[in-house]
């Protein structure tokens, strides 16, 4: 069986067994830990790469490196 395949079955068997639950306090518990899930913070889920390119920009930044967005155009606009 492929795993998309997979996915969908596994999928129609939580929502039968969801559509089952009667106990409202065990529902919002998994509410709530879907919540939690939609709400990942997004810089744990950025490279390392990433990451470093953020800090330096923001360690730029906080030294007054900083050129206005017309500088930028003059620079790149060009290259777009």
């Amino acid at each position: 069986m492929n795993t998309d395949l997979q996915i969908q079955n596994k999928k129609l068997e939580l929502i039968q067994w969801l559509s089952t639950i009667e106990d409202l306090n065990f529902l919002e518990k998994i509410s709530d830990l879907i919540s939690r899930e939609n709400k990942k913070d997004w810089a744990n889920e950025i490279s390392d790469a990433e990451r470093k390119s953020i800090e330096k920009g923001i360690a730029q930044a906080d030294a007054g490196k900083l050129n206005p967005h017309s500088k930028a155009r003059e620079i790149y606009g060009k290259r777009l």
